[in-house]
């Protein structure tokens, strides 16, 4: 992009912000442009989310001043924020599912003809937002709770828009996508910069960053540690400004002495309602990557080993043995674990402490283990570098990194031979998905076998002994890991390919 030279629709200067006497955020200064897609990138409690949540009126600054097309603004109320022009749409929807889409654009200012709600005018203004958008596929009238995840995220942004949004903020919102999703959200991102909105973006994902913005900002521990054109930089210099680590630890190698073991699991033509044909086999010091669309299966082909939404037909052993799994208790009992996609919902307690957290499996499975178990935790959490006060903080208060990391030690401690892991770095820093990959080598040497689910591409291929794709519920084919992306996508749309083995 050109340089700028015309003034800063806003304009953040030396903000700060602390909470219990801690600082959060310490002199930031950001400027961002009309028509500009502005990067926020940094590890897990870098401070993103607070700054975010600063600028839309969640919490009030303690220092600072922002300026919004040149006039000073101060807000205590999101409402506040959008009245001034300047809309957050964050990872977690703020919406009605039993609402339809329009009611949810307009939430608490409806159109009205006299004292009722005027419906029509309220659906032909949300038609028209969304056709502004290119979305003919969203009907005002629909409620939301029958809308996909990528289609409300496309209402969160409609609503954004409806206050006549000069700046839009969006909290990594390819976070719940899968690929054709996060295309369209570029092209709707595309289109928003055309007509000159300016978009502060945050994201985990540096492919992303380097497609969609113009300026990259970089936070640490609070502080503003650059602001370069996307240009100026590559992988390498956002990573070791964000970890201070070069990119080369980001996949890390195999520990020396890794080798492939024996066969751990088979599957023999399982199935069920949403799978067929799965014949797979995962072996002691393996990764093997599960790659696919979203809704090809790769979830269900975990939850099914692990008995959440197990196989009826088809035969699995396990270690030579045979195994059934009608239960996810039964699988834990035969020492296959599952690290879940949503960490929050499905994996962690959340006003429970660290400690709680990580022995529940134990507690709940193996409960006389559990003595054992207790001592043994503060060395596993230590070994994966949990930031906490103390083992007794509520986990709700840990960074999205910190959180994964208790999940796996959750896991950890019950000893498991086969580890399942979905989408395992979704949503944490660039720091702690170092930190899971450090993990997974380690127990690919001790003899684990895993099987990785995730719809990063460079993550699947970075990481795995060799590639699994799923298409329609049936494994589309089998790649070494010096395999490409094009190649992947190719059989996970059912495009013809060479050096593939179906």
């Amino acid at each position: 992009m050109n340089e700028r030279t015309s003034s800063p629709v806003l304009s953040v200067t030396g903000l700060s912000k602390s909470f219990f006497g801690v600082p959060v955020l310490e002199d930031v200064d950001l400027r961002l442009h009309a028509g500009e897609v502005h990067g926020l990138v940094g590890e897990n409690g870098a401070g993103k989310s607070t700054l975010m949540k600063v600028l839309a009126g969640v919490h009030d600054r303690d220092a600072g001043t922002v300026e919004i097309g040149g006039t000073p603004v101060e807000f205590h109320h999101p409402t506040q924020a959008h009245e001034a022009g300047l809309s957050t749409v964050f990872q977690e929807f703020n919406l009605l599912p039993d609402r339809t889409v329009a009611e949810n654009v307009f939430l608490g200012r409806e159109p009205r003809r006299g004292p009722l709600v005027d419906r029509r005018a309220m659906n032909a203004m949300t038609s028209s937002l969304l056709e502004d958008l290119g979305i003919v596929s969203i009907r005002p009238t629909t409620t939301v709770s029958s809308l996909s995840v990528a289609q409300q995220q496309i209402v969160e942004i409609a609503k954004a828009i409806s206050y006549d949004a000069r700046i839009i903020s969006m909290d990594e919102p390819t976070a719940a996508l899968a690929g054709p999703e996060v295309d369209l959200l570029y092209a709707i991102i595309r289109r928003l910069r055309a007509r000159g909105t300016a978009i502060l973006y945050v994201s985990h994902r540096l492919k992303e960053i380097f497609d969609l913005c113009d300026t990259i900002t970089v936070l640490k521990d609070g502080r503003v540690v650059g602001t370069e054109p996307a240009s100026a930089m590559d992988d390498a210099a956002l990573v070791r400004r964000m970890v201070g680590r070069p990119i080369s630890a980001y996949f890390p190698e195999e520990v020396p002495g890794t080798g492939v073991g024996r066969e751990l699991l088979r599957i023999d033509d399982g199935g069920n309602d949403q799978l067929d044909g799965i014949d797979l086999t995962l072996r002691a010091g393996e990764i093997v990557g599960v790659a696919g669309l979203q809704g090809s299966g790769r979830t269900e082909l975990v939850e099914a080993v692990f008995g959440v939404r197990p196989f009826t037909r088809g035969a699995m052993a396990l270690d030579g043995r045979p195994y059934t799994a009608s239960s996810p208790r039964q699988a834990v009992r035969q020492r296959v674990a599952l690290i879940t996609e949503d960490r929050k919902s499905q994996g962690l307690s959340l006003n429970q402490s660290i400690l709680d957290n990580a022995l529940g499996v134990i507690r709940s499975v193996f409960p006389r283990r559990s003595a054992a178990a207790r001592k043994d935790v503060p060395g596993v959490l230590s070994s994966l570098e949990v930031v906490a006060r103390d083992l007794d903080q509520e986990v709700q208060y840990l960074s999205g990194g910190n959180q994964q990391k208790v999940v796996l030690a959750k896991w950890l401690a019950v000893d498991p031979q086969v580890v399942l892991l979905d989408e395992p770095t979704r949503g944490i820093d660039v720091g702690a998905k170092i930190a899971v990959y450090n993990l997974m080598r380690m127990l690919a040497a001790e003899g684990k076998a895993m099987l990785m689910v995730s719809s990063e591409l460079p993550e699947v291929l970075g990481m795995s002994s060799r590639v699994v794709v799923m298409r329609d519920g049936r494994i589309a084919g089998e790649l070494p890991p010096d395999a490409t992306e094009e190649q992947v996508l190719q059989l996970a749309t059912g495009a013809r390919t060479e050096g593939v083995r179906p």
